[in-house]
């Protein structure tokens, strides 16, 4: 009996133009500021935070901006007060992130609001919007993929990765995520 016969993918078809992510020059000044202030060792996180605000970013108070951190489109980003993004980490919004007041996104954390269906030959874009709600915690080396909403309080442990909501107050661990227990937190 033979197998069934397989399509395979085709990338020369890859076809992405109803992808808008903004204008091709405000683009490039944003991948000059970024490579200079914030994809580099520069530390002062005020300044990083009134360039984000000059590039559409809704930022609120008391944000800390580590060094060496990625973002891809600063108009598709919003911080609420007093949250964190930790060195390196690398927030690929190619659709919109929305981060809480008192979040953490630790070191080396991944925001990733794209991918591509592998069941078409043409490998289209996939984007889906990530929601971080107020004080939620992504863990160091972590990922949270596209359309997904951290509850309120949740956590997302060392090198996890979020594959779909995590409910408010539950940590969660491994790949995929799941919840190991209750997030209590002491006065």
């Amino acid at each position: 009996m033979s197998s069934p016969s397989r399509n395979t993918t085709d990338l020369k078809r890859f076809d992405n133009s109803w992808y808008k992510p903004g204008g091709s020059l405000k683009r490039f000044l944003w991948y000059l500021v970024s490579a200079l202030f914030f994809e580099s060792a520069f530390p002062l996180s005020g300044f990083k935070v009134r360039l984000l605000r000059s590039f559409g970013a809704r930022v609120g108070n008391g944000v800390v901006i580590k060094p060496h951190v990625r973002i891809k489109y600063p108009w598709k980003l919003s911080i609420g007060d007093y949250s964190w993004i930790g060195e390196d980490a690398w927030i690929d919004n190619l659709d919109e992130v929305r981060i809480g007041a008192n979040c953490c996104v630790s070191q080396g954390a991944l925001l990733l609001c794209g991918n591509h269906n592998y069941t078409k030959s043409t490998f289209d874009l996939m984007t889906g919007a990530i929601t971080l709600e107020n004080g939620s915690w992504i863990g160091a080396k972590s990922t949270v993929c596209p359309g997904i909403t951290v509850g309120s309080h949740a956590v997302l442990t060392v090198g996890s990765i979020a594959t779909k909501t995590l409910e408010p107050y539950g940590i969660y661990s491994g790949n995929p995520a799941v919840k190991v227990k209750e997030r209590v937190i002491a006065s």
